[in-house]
């Protein structure tokens, strides 16, 4: 096992496990800040935490605190993240500046990426996948995960790209960056909230051990960066594309309005598209974050058994 980072601040049961070779996952903690209203995103937090040790790893979420990496909090910690407001959302390009000045930052799937490899964590299970935002043809707006995702070696869970995104164009530059993107029991790429986006799924898994055989793989041959592992909501949970797509679409047109760009972007678009959908989107983005824990402990389970 590789030592953690020494700039890391690796809670003891982390620690642990990792010195075990017991599995362990990955969680951001943007979701927590800037994803969810308080005190519901605390909430489904710890129950996120909960359902990853029921599948038999150990959860580790991860932020920074006072300038310090964090790879694994407390309750204090987590109750900290989702109540206080001046947590900044912090990406790859931000982690250096917020250490520097000792604040608290709440990493995204780029940033929480990068810092659990430091760690020697190699499954991250998050709700949805930056990417491509609609228009960017012209505002060159594109996620710092597409980019990290073909660097760093860590299988990313998730419910597919978030659906006001422009998930074909996406889908394309994860094919140019070599990363492979596989859904689980579906020829499908899901969106989300949905289970499908009308995209076909360049890749079709269907358990738990074969994206562990194919990360194993990857690795093995000396390919470096992650794997995308798009994991459908719950057919019950979701929401169609048709029903969506329309208040997404209102909520793009009504950023555009008031200029909103670059981060501020999607916290604002989810929130508008949980008042617009009077909560459905908030009730299935809760469903999809545990389906995709349950995945993310079973992955990590299988890996461990190498």
């Amino acid at each position: 096992m590789t030592e953690p980072h020494p700039m890391l601040a690796v809670a003891d049961e982390v620690r642990d496990a990792l010195a075990s070779g017991h599995p362990v996952v990955a969680l951001e903690s943007t979701i927590i800040s800037h994803g969810m209203p308080y005190p519901k995103n605390v909430q489904t937090a710890r129950e996120v935490e909960q359902i990853i040790r029921e599948g038999g790893a150990v959860p580790a979420t991860v932020a920074v605190l006072h300038g310090v990496p964090r790879i694994g909090l407390d309750d204090a910690e987590l109750d900290l993240l989702g109540s206080d407001e001046h947590v900044r959302k912090v990406s790859i390009r931000d982690l250096p500046w917020v250490v520097a000045r000792g604040e608290h930052g709440a990493t995204t799937v780029a940033s929480t990426m990068r810092l659990a490899s430091l760690a020697g964590i190699q499954v991250f299970v998050t709700g949805g996948l930056g990417g491509v935002h609609r228009g960017a043809e012209n505002s060159m707006d594109v996620s710092a995960d597409l980019t990290e995702l073909s660097l760093t070696d860590v299988a990313v869970v998730s419910a597919g790209v978030k659906s006001l995104l422009d998930i074909g164009r996406t889908l394309e530059v994860l094919e140019t960056l070599g990363v492979p993107v596989i859904s689980i029991g579906s020829d499908d790429f899901p969106s989300f909230y949905s289970r499908s986006s009308g995209f076909r799924s360049p890749l079709r898994l269907d358990r738990a051990e074969e994206v562990a055989a194919t990360m194993r793989a990857k690795w093995d041959l000396g390919i470096a960066g992650g794997l995308v592992v798009a994991n459908p909501i719950p057919a019950e949970e979701e929401i169609p594309e048709a029903v969506i797509g329309r208040l997404i679409d209102r909520a793009v047109a009504e950023a555009g309005e008031r200029g909103i760009t670059g981060a501020a972007i999607t916290p604002y678009l989810l929130g508008r598209i949980v008042e617009l959908s009077e909560g459905d989107s908030l009730r299935a983005n809760i469903a999809l974050v545990k389906n995709n824990a349950r995945l993310g402990a079973a992955v990590a389970v299988a890996y461990a058994a190498r």
